[in-house]
């Protein structure tokens, strides 16, 4: 091939790559970026679950007890998708009295030992499908 031929088609695949990435920055740039932040009290819903923080608690310097109120699906794995995150991440422990989410909306406390974080910011998060809800806790300094 001669230089002419080369330099027209380094151009022409540098329009499309350039094509293609447009397109591709129109389509991700019209898609919001976070979950909208709730309030204590405020109702969320995340896939087919309605999730309401009724209040929260520090029981001492390592614990936080959230209340929750859930419900709008059978699910027995439900309140795996909480967690508490601050400078670190943190699961529900084993005691809480949450054991599922089901249909009836039912109040229960999830349970963290924050031991392992450091810092004084605190979000709960909750995702189910593709959505995400979270609540901010406690800001840090």
């Amino acid at each position: 091939m001669r230089t002419r031929t080369l330099l027209l088609l380094a151009i022409g695949c540098g329009l499309v790559i350039l094509l293609a990435g447009g397109i591709q920055l129109l389509r991700v740039g019209g898609q919001q970026s976070t979950s909208p932040l709730l309030a204590a009290g405020q109702q969320g819903k995340a896939g087919d679950v309605s999730v309401e923080l009724v209040s929260f608690t520090a029981t001492d310097a390592s614990h936080l007890a959230v209340v929750m109120r859930v419900g709008g699906a059978d699910d027995p794995s439900g309140f795996d998708g909480f967690s508490l995150v601050g400078p670190g991440k943190v699961q529900p422990v084993s005691s809480s009295t949450c054991n599922g989410i089901t249909v009836a909306v039912t109040d229960c406390t999830l349970s963290f030992d924050t031991s392992g974080l450091t810092g004084t910011a605190r979000q709960l998060i909750f995702r189910r499908a593709d959505r995400q809800l979270r609540w901010v806790l406690a800001q840090g300094d």
